[in-house]
């Protein structure tokens, strides 16, 4: 009998939906299969639930993520533009009016204790 060819995670699809199809499927499952770093703990046992969900084996970490990976492109990109945006937010001209307010405020308690 001839050597038959290892086909992976496509085995059950045989000749059917065509080559580029069957690559595109096992490039995904084979992302999907391996282990990922879980971002709390830093190991590698990051699982996936179900769609979207992943789970740590060794700290129960859930979170949400991609349907096939756990961290996606968008959300890289969305995680920077946030940070970056919560440093903007504070304007200098409301930080000075909350810091003349407080400051009487304390100068008076203590005027008051030192009578």
């Amino acid at each position: 009998m001839p050597k038959t060819k290892k086909v992976g995670p496509t085995r059950g699809l045989g000749p059917r939906y065509g080559s580029t199809v069957r690559k595109r499927y096992v490039k995904v499952i084979k992302d999907l299969k391996k282990p990922h770093r879980c971002p709390q703990c830093g190991f590698v046992r990051v699982r996936r639930v179900s769609v979207g969900v992943w789970s740590c084996k060794k700290c129960e970490y859930t979170f949400a993520g991609g349907a096939y990976m756990p961290t996606t492109k968008l959300g890289t990109i969305a995680r920077r533009a946030a940070k970056g945006r919560q440093i903007e937010e504070v304007p200098a001209e409301v930080a000075v009016t909350d810091e003349e307010s407080v400051e009487p405020t304390i100068e008076e308690d203590e005027t008051e204790n030192i009578e």
